[in-house]
Order: C-alpha cells, then sequence, then structure tokens
C-alpha cells in the first residue's frame, strides 16, 4: 500500500478506513506497525487478540507482567499448582464454556466447588445461580488464558505508559523508550491503569473526556491473599470453599489443595474483604499475613494459624465494583484517524472472567467492523 500524503485519509468506497500492517504513515524507525496492539494479556486482551488474529489482523499484546491470564494465576510450589487468584471459573454463554473445555480437556473439574461453607457474599454472586455452570482446572485456572494465548504474538515485561495519535494510527510508548505505531490501541486494563494511560492523550476530546469520567466512576477493589501450606497429614476442612459470614477480615478461603492429584501439601488460600484489603494495601505484607492467619484460626481452627509455609500477594487490582458495569466495550475516534479501544470485565454485566472474555470479543468484532486489512 502506498504512503498516504500527508493531512489525507485515505477511505474505502464503504467509508471504512483500510489498513495493512506495516504501512502506516510516519512510523519511525525501529517500531513495530500492527493492525492493533492489544495493552493487556489478560483474559479480556487475549480473547480480543484471538478474534482479531483469527480474522487475518496483525495484532500485537503487550503487558508489564512476566506471564499472561492476569487474576487468573496458578503458582507452583515444590511442583504443586496454587490459585492465588481466581479460584474457579464460572458462566453460562456455551461459547466460553467451551473455550473453557475444548474437546474434553483433562483435568477439567465441572461442578468445583461443591461443598460450599458459609453463608457469606461471594465475590461473584452470579456463579451460583441456577444454569451456571461452575468449573476448576486441575493442572491450575492459568492453563486457560495460556491456551487463549497460545499462537499470539505477546510481549511479556513491556509497560506502556503513553498514547499519542498520530496519521490513522496510534503511537504507544513503552518504558525504557520503546515504541510502537498500530491502527488501533486497545486498552484491556483494570479501570485505574486504561485512565492513567487515557491521561497522556491530548485533553479536549469529547469522546475520550467521557471515557475518563466512566472510568474514574468505576473503579476496582483490591484483594490480599495468603497461600498457606500444611502438612498432608492435617485433618483439613471438608469443604471446597468457605464464605464466611462473620468474618470482617475474610471474604473467602479456598481448600485448594482439593483440586489436585496426590497433593504434596494440603493449601488454603485466604482471600480479605476489599475494605479490610485497601487500608492495608500499602503496609508490610508481615503484618496484614498474621492477622489474615490468626482469623483462619478462629474460623477453622488453631492449626490453621501454623502453617509449614505461606507465601502473600497484593492484588492492588482485584474485582470490578459490581452494578457499575458498563453494557458493552468502547471504540473511540482519535485526532487523524486512529482508534482508541476499551475492553474489560468493567465493560460487560455481571464481572468476572466470562464477562471480560465476552468484552475483549465484542470489542474485537467492533474494531472488525469499523476498519478493514
Amino acid at each position: 500500500m502506498a504512503r498516504r500524503s500527508a493531512g489525507r485519509r485515505a477511505v474505502s468506497p464503504t467509508g471504512r478506513v483500510p489498513r495493512r500492517a506495516g504501512a502506516f504513515p510516519g512510523a519511525g524507525k525501529g517500531t513495530l506497525n500492527v493492525d492493533v496492539a492489544v495493552v493487556g494479556a489478560g483474559v479480556a486482551g487475549l480473547s480480543c487478540g484471538r478474534a482479531l488474529q483469527e480474522a487475518g489482523r496483525a495484532v500485537v499484546l503487550l503487558d508489564a507482567a512476566r506471564g499472561v491470564g492476569g487474576r487468573c494465576a496458578t503458582r507452583r510450589v515444590e511442583g504443586q499448582p496454587v490459585d492465588h487468584g481466581v479460584v474457579f471459573l464460572h458462566g453460562s454463554d456455551p461459547a466460553f464454556l467451551a473455550a473453557l473445555d475444548p474437546d474434553g480437556a483433562p483435568g477439567v473439574l465441572r461442578g468445583w466447588p461443591e461443598r460450599i461453607h458459609g453463608s457469606g457474599a461471594p465475590c461473584q454472586p452470579g456463579a451460583f445461580l441456577a444454569g451456571e455452570e461452575r468449573i476448576a482446572l486441575r493442572q491450575g485456572i492459568s492453563a486457560f488464558p495460556k491456551r487463549l494465548a497460545a499462537g499470539l504474538n505477546v510481549r511479556l515485561g513491556s509497560r506502556v505508559v503513553s498514547l499519542s495519535p498520530g496519521e490513522c494510527s496510534v503511537t504507544l510508548r513503552m518504558e525504557g523508550n520503546g515504541e510502537l505505531t498500530a491502527r488501533t490501541a486497545a486498552l484491556a486494563l483494570a479501570a485505574e491503569q486504561a485512565r492513567d494511560l487515557i491521561a497522556t492523550l491530548p485533553s479536549g476530546l469529547p469522546e475520550v473526556e467521557a471515557a475518563k469520567f466512566l472510568l474514574e466512576a468505576a473503579g476496582t477493589h483490591p484483594c490480599l491473599t495468603v497461600i498457606a501450606g500444611y502438612s498432608p497429614d492435617t485433618e483439613g476442612p471438608d469443604w471446597d470453599i468457605d464464605y464466611p459470614e462473620d468474618s470482617r477480615i475474610l471474604q473467602l478461603i479456598s481448600h485448594d489443595s482439593a483440586k489436585r492429584d496426590q497433593p504434596a501439601w494440603l493449601v488454603l488460600v485466604y482471600q480479605a474483604r476489599p475494605r479490610w484489603s485497601r487500608d492495608r494495601l500499602s503496609t508490610p505484607p508481615e503484618a496484614w499475613t498474621a492477622e489474615v492467619l490468626e482469623e483462619g484460626a478462629r474460623l477453622i481452627g488453631p492449626w490453621a494459624a501454623r502453617p509449614l509455609w505461606h507465601q502473600s500477594h497484593r492484588w492492588r487490582y482485584a474485582r470490578v465494583d459490581l452494578g457499575r458495569e458498563l453494557a458493552g466495550p468502547m471504540l473511540l475516534p482519535l485526532p487523524g484517524g486512529g482508534l482508541l479501544g476499551l475492553a474489560g470485565e468493567l465493560f460487560q454485566p455481571g464481572g468476572g472472567v466470562e464477562a471480560a472474555w465476552s468484552s475483549g470479543r465484542r470489542l474485537a468484532q467492533r474494531i472488525l467492523a469499523e476498519t478493514e486489512p
């Protein structure tokens, strides 16, 4: 495709902007030119990138983390997987459920958790409604985003710090002075992270200002998490998950080792309530870890305060505020003709992983409808 003359925007007979990867006007030396740059390799970003790539678009995904999946995260302790973010998956969309269990994949535990203890409010109350299917993965929750990422161009350790509109393009600048140019930038991030990136765009753009306002009103709840390992000889709880009804500290306790084949450890994952987590987000983990384990002992038994090992994790952006979700993803025009997309569980009613997956696919459909390869 020939380079377009300065100040002009080539438009197809349908009114959509044609674009080929590697043919962006004004692309600087050493930049990577793609159709779509997706910022965020969580489930929303991965589902968006996969749908776009399957439609023939050149896509790159950028994420500051060391792995894909966001809160669909699994650690391995001496070879034993532990889910320390999302503890199980659930949904009712047949397409989403098929993506979770393609062709009867091994290690899929349908109906987990089965044994529910406590009457406290779940993080996702919809998970237990009629028609919802609950699923855990013996190999760990992270197997799902890793499957979504297979074959995609994912660049980890790439923190995007600013966006600049150009002629039919958006330039994304990364920490360390790297940059790339894309026809469309799609942000699949927590509301706070997306808001900070949008703030680097020129001010006074009506659509962008409206998006900033919506993101300001949304927000994400934090979650302080403690993984605790006990001797396999410990007489552990007879439930899969506990939702304490009388705890100001804990939202849930997951009996993670109940999902594993021949676990080496009895493992519990303690997840704290949003307000309690927010109050301690900047304090040393040693302090709040001790409080969490003491609360576990009060709820389960004295043995829970004495794990053989433990690990702590701060989820700064853990859960959307249910009830404030938006109706769908956004696709905004930028000066010069580039596009800015927004997706994530915030942009789909219901929240959770299914919402993130659906919003990513819906954003991909909007991008495909607005642009040509």
